[in-house]
């Protein structure tokens, strides 16, 4: 067993895992925070996006010792108490979801994008979106969402497309 500490949505948390154990796993059996989802283990879906240091990472693709002393923010590391993340609530106001199982990894991949291009054009959202799959929707209001975020938070309407 390995003892691996890291910070999870600002909080010190000290796991004990097994060398190859995946931070989906950990995040998921050893911390209890189940918006992380698995969808496909082989890294294709997307639904285990998390954050680590700031960047978008699939958390199926990463052993939870390599998180040692990074910081890893969730899905339920977006919200501010009752108040939903711009990125949330964008999704709720414009319909991002159906089932709502990708919707975790499509709004912690939106939120890396904003964060390295303010106001995405629909190409470039979809385009960021590659290795995020949804088996619902088409991604039309998905994409809706982002660039609505991507208004509402950068002040200036996003890019055309």
């Amino acid at each position: 067993m390995a003892e691996v500490s890291f910070k999870v949505n600002g909080a010190p948390v000290t796991v004990e895992v097994e060398p190859r154990t995946l931070l989906v796993e950990a995040l998921r059996r050893n911390l209890g925070l189940t918006g992380t989802h698995v969808g496909c283990d082989t890294s294709q879906c997307g639904c285990c996006v998390v954050h680590v240091d700031g960047a978008s990472v699939k958390a199926c693709a990463m052993l939870a010792v390599q998180a040692e002393g990074a910081e890893v923010t969730t899905i339920e590391g977006l919200a501010r108490g009752d108040e939903l993340h711009p990125m949330q609530q964008a999704f709720r106001d414009h319909h991002g979801l159906q089932c709502g199982f990708c919707t975790p990894g499509m709004i912690m991949s939106a939120v890396d994008l904003l964060q390295h291009n303010p106001s995405p054009s629909e190409p470039e959202i979809r385009d960021w979106l590659e290795g995020n799959i949804c088996r619902c929707t088409g991604y039309h209001n998905i994409v809706k969402a982002i660039r609505a975020c991507a208004e509402a938070t950068s002040g200036h309407r996003a890019a055309a497309e």
